[in-house]
């Protein structure tokens, strides 16, 4: 593990990777590319409708066919409350091209064996494929005895409100048929709220009713393997950057999480039970602790910065095996199989080769994955999938020939330097967007000057046109930076502290409006780190959008308006004193000095200049307080005039008032 740990690479990295794209050959679709270009999404919607399953009234008769049918355990699993913000963060790290987590201690998975402790569902059997239906109609009177009134039902599907309206309570003394309809009915509202759940709403495919014919044929389906096919195919549609919603099963998602990686765990009211079945129930219980502030962003950078000692690779050797039921454990291996999940249309690979220390088996550089193109094959009704998917039904039918099987000579650290290669290492950027676009500013202005002053005499013209091409380029990226914030490098920084709330910024017309906080970020926008460090600020009073405003019948200072760009508004800070001043040919001439309330301490001056030889001036965006300038000993509370002076440390500077003269002007 410790040769794993140190070949993950420092957060510094500027490749998110791949460096090798031959695995992650769909990287440009995947929502993690959206992301490191700031474009955010947000928590997933997240659907699953377990919420009323316990207002189901079964009989002893009822109880006894859900067992027979497979799903005794299912029907135990309480609605625990989903974490929508660790499941998007998830499932920004899932893979559709390897079916996988890709995180930066290797890759993961949830497997067959997963499926089988945490959900009680039997993985092995008969493949869950049969015949599609566009109407519910005629499936609905046959094996329920009623078909849906109109509203219910559409495209094949019915809604879980009308099962529920119609078959949740079952009388004690009902005919055997009604008992087994009332059955079928909830066996299918059961299957579609968790591990069949869809983005539709609170629909679900009626496909499934004849599986549920017979009881005891419908034992024998695979319909672990059936839930995991149907959360594969969830997450890799999810993890597009098009997609807002994910289905399947997410209770078996969110609690695989939990029981592997050290990342939003619940606290319980109570110790977590070692002795009960299936392992989901572990973590049935009201939860302690705040929780509030864990967003997206939250996870994403717990699970960029996951190391091998927040991993369980294999957390189930510390339960109680005991309460494994014999039919379950004997099938266990299969969490090793090589082999193709099928759910009706549905066909997924399940690749544990890749995954193999949650077998508790070394970890070698497994085989190339084939890329296959998914196919929605369920599109017409009445036909049967068994005869077009003839290559994923023999992958299933030889499932035990492909078993897993790891090296213990395998030496890790060669896999991890293969891995680290192919996969993408981080989802969020270690340095914010504006940082980036700052830093690589502060770069060229430090190539033009060095350009600009480099001593010519002696070179020959071939050195001369490359220090003058140079120039050119570097003054070109330059060109239309003059109004950004940016700050030259060897310069020092006065930091004022953190930003206050609630303050406003001064923005110039060449910048676009403010953004919602629910928008995608631009990059210019500036993080709070970047906001708290301006010196030398320099403002274009022509471009501030300041207005003749009268409050209490006085003038204000606040037209402004010129044509001439030739003088520049300056404002300074001298001890306790604020001036604003103006610039003509290269010269600032101090006007109109202020007393500022209150007590600025450590704070340095603030530097103005202008470059000499017609050089573009900076021009910082700059977040002034609310306080205003003033007149007379009148205080302005109009909000586009604001203090330059931005933000003091770890507390609001204090209002600024003085006076100045009635007639005072700026002539720019």
């Amino acid at each position: 593990m410790e040769s794993m740990e140190a070949a993950v690479v420092e957060p510094s990295a500027i490749n998110p990777g791949p460096i090798d794209g031959s695995v992650l050959y769909d990287q440009d679709k995947h929502v993690s590319s959206a992301v490191w270009d700031g474009q955010e999404r947000g928590a997933l919607r997240c659907h699953e409708h377990t919420s009323k399953l316990d207002q189901w009234r079964l009989t002893a008769k009822q109880t006894e066919l859900v067992e027979k049918a497979g799903f005794g355990y299912l029907r135990l699993i309480p609605a625990i409350s989903l974490d929508n913000p660790l499941i998007s963060a998830l499932v920004e790290r899932w893979r559709r091209e390897t079916n996988t987590f890709h995180m930066n201690v290797g890759e993961m998975t949830v497997t067959l064996e997963d499926v089988a402790l945490l959900l009680g569902l039997a993985i092995d059997g008969d493949p869950v494929i049969g015949i599609t239906h566009t109407s519910c109609n005629a499936v609905c009177e046959n094996f329920l005895g009623r078909a849906p009134e109109a509203g219910y039902a559409s495209g094949g599907m019915v809604k879980l409100s009308w099962l529920k309206e119609f078959f949740s309570d079952c009388p004690e003394d009902a005919p055997l048929e009604d008992i087994e309809r009332h059955t079928r009915a909830y066996l299918l509202y059961l299957v579609g709220s968790t591990i069949f759940s869809t983005t539709t709403g609170n629909k679900v495919p009626v496909m499934y009713l004849p599986l549920f014919g017979d009881f005891a044929q419908c034992g024998k389906y695979a319909w672990g393997a059936a839930a995991l096919a149907f959360l594969y195919r969830a997450l890799g549609n999810a993890s597009l950057a098009s997609q807002s919603t994910i289905s399947g099963c997410l209770t078996l998602l969110q609690c695989w999480s939990y029981y592997h990686l050290n990342i939003g765990r619940p606290k319980l009211k109570h110790d977590p039970g070692h002795d009960c079945f299936p392992y989901v129930l572990r973590w049935k219980g009201k939860q302690i602790g705040p929780t509030a502030n864990r967003d997206v962003i939250f996870y994403r950078k717990a699970l960029d910065a996951l190391k091998p000692c927040d991993v369980e690779w294999r957390p189930y050797i510390h339960m109680d095996s005991r309460v494994i039921p014999e039919d379950i454990k004997s099938s266990l291996s299969l969490g090793r199989s090589k082999t193709m999940l099928i759910c009706f249309d549905k066909a997924e690979r399940h690749l544990p080769d890749r995954c193999l220390r949650q077998c508790g088996k070394p970890q070698h550089i497994p085989e190339e994955v084939p890329q296959w193109q998914r196919k929605n094959r369920g599109v017409d009704g009445g036909v049967d999938l068994s005869g077009k998917m003839e290559f994923e039904l023999t992958e299933w039918v030889n499932r035990r020939l492909n078993i897993a099987e790891g090296d213990g000579s395998i030496d890790e650290s060669e896999y991890m330097q293969w891995y680290l290669k192919i996969t993408r290492r981080f989802v969020g950027r270690p340095i914010s967007l504006s940082s980036e676009f700052q830093r690589t500013n502060s770069g060229l202005r430090d190539i033009a000057h060095i350009a600009d002053t480099f001593p010519i005499d002696g070179l020959d013209p071939q050195q001369v046109e490359s220090i003058a091409r140079i120039r050119y380029i570097a003054h070109e990226c330059l060109r239309g930076q003059v109004e950004t914030p940016v700050i030259a490098s060897g310069i020092a920084i006065t930091e004022l502290g953190k930003r206050a709330r609630g303050k406003e910024k001064v923005r110039r017309k060449s910048f676009v409006k403010r953004k919602h906080k629910d928008e995608p970020m631009d990059c210019d926008g500036t993080s709070e780190d970047d906001r708290s460090q301006f010196h030398g600020a320099i403002v274009k009073v022509d471009e501030l959008p300041l207005e003749t405003t009268e409050i209490d019948n006085t003038s204000q200072l606040c037209n402004l308006g010129t044509e001439d760009h030739s003088q520049i508004c300056l404002v300074s800070v001298d001890g306790d004193h604020v001036q604003l001043c103006t610039v003509t040919d290269g010269e600032a001439n101090h006007q109109h000095p202020f007393q500022a309330v209150g007590e600025l301490t450590d704070v340095e001056p603030f530097h103005h200049g202008v470059e000499d030889g017609g050089s573009q001036l900076d021009a910082l965006s700059m977040e002034v307080e609310e306080s205003q300038f003033c007149s007379g000993n009148k205080e302005v509370l109009d909000p586009h005039c604001q203090n330059a002076v931005d933000r003091a440390d770890d507390s609001h500077l204090a209002h600024v008032t003085g006076d100045i003269e009635s007639q005072t002007a700026v002539e720019v």
